[in-house]
């Protein structure tokens, strides 16, 4: 049993929807705390009609806890979770730090749920451009084995945190204004600009964002075999990851039957008709927990290809709806 429920990073920008999807989908909580980092600690917190105090994120605020659903940098959460871990709790994480540990599953609920039995006291919640690719890709892989994807991401300035946010916002009202903004987070200004980096250079030319996306998908599946060729691309959208996927599979997946599998996937939404201009866009997506779909097509240049466009909110389903989920998971099968 969870009695206790403790949130870490509760005064982030992802820590704060955990709290909100907590509230709204009636979280079965006996008691909770919220945890975050000194220059946090007494804030006010409401939930549930309640007023809270921020604690100081210690190893010693885990005393009691038995359940964490975290999101805070990769490492605040090596250094902590082993502590709250240590002490009996187990820990949703959402940094990155713990993704590719193989005695850490790496799970989106609709598509690995059962991988949350192996658990040690840690699970982890995949990158926002791998969750919403990967949720999309799951219907065609059961039908057709996919063996190659090519995806270009789309990313919006709400994955960079609050610092890339400011800066999408003020370095646009500046360059409107013909003034001059120094950047916090962006090496180039991301006002009516794209930046095809996110990350470090990691691997062959491609980025860490990049390569997240190639180890992340292939654990997830259990298959290695399964190739990945990403582009991950900074725009000036406040919210939401928009991502152009085309994926090769073994057995051909028409586009009527590729429609019929998205829809009847839990956690996917298909807007695709673009007689009519319906498709899927950061605008219609944003604050929804869905995988939104849409643009399906063959692929013109091979035989067993098809493509499609996604969309989904990077904070939500990208994070904080996909964490708890797991939470979620968990209450329900420790009966």
């Amino acid at each position: 049993m969870f009695d206790t429920i403790a949130v870490v990073g509760a005064t982030g920008a992802v820590g704060t929807i955990i709290l909100e999807l907590l509230e709204t989908r009636r979280f079965p909580v006996t008691r909770i705390k919220f945890l975050a980092s000194h220059r946090s600690a007494g804030k006010e917190i409401r939930f549930a009609d309640s007023a809270y105090s921020v604690e100081e994120l210690t190893p010693e605020a885990f005393d009691g806890v038995d359940l964490a659903v975290s999101s805070t940098p990769d490492d605040v959460a090596g250094e902590f979770i082993p502590e709250a871990v240590r002490r009996g709790c187990v820990v949703v994480d959402e940094s990155g730090y713990w993704r590719m540990d193989p005695k850490v599953p790496l799970v989106i609920p609709e598509v690995n749920a059962e991988s949350i039995r192996r658990h040690q006291g840690i699970i982890s919640s995949p990158n926002c451009s791998t969750t919403q690719m990967v949720l999309a890709m799951k219907p065609l892989h059961e039908a057709g084995r996919i063996r190659r994807v090519v995806v270009s991401t789309y990313q919006a300035t709400s994955g960079a945190g609050l610092p890339g946010s400011r800066d999408l916002e003020n370095g646009t009202r500046a360059q409107l204004a013909g003034e001059d903004y120094q950047y916090e987070e962006f090496a180039y200004p991301i006002a009516f600009n794209c930046i095809p980096q996110i990350g470090s250079p990691k691997h062959k030319g491609y980025t860490s964002e990049e390569m997240k996306m190639v180890y992340e998908t292939q654990k997830i599946f259990e298959d290695d075999s399964i190739q990945v060729c990403p582009t991950c691309v900074r725009v000036p959208v406040s919210n939401c990851h928009s991502e152009s996927i085309l994926v090769e599979t073994e057995k051909k997946i028409t586009v009527e039957e590729a429609r019929e599998l998205f829809a009847a996937t839990p956690g996917i939404a298909v807007m695709d008709d673009v007689d009519n201009k319906v498709y899927p866009m950061p605008v219609n997506c944003d604050r929804r927990d869905e995988v939104f779909i849409g643009r399906i097509r063959e692929d013109l240049s091979c035989p067993n290809g098809l493509a499609f466009w996604c969309v989904s909110d990077n904070l939500r389903k990208g994070a904080a709806t996909n964490a708890v989920q797991i939470a979620e998971w968990l209450v329900e099968n420790s009966q």
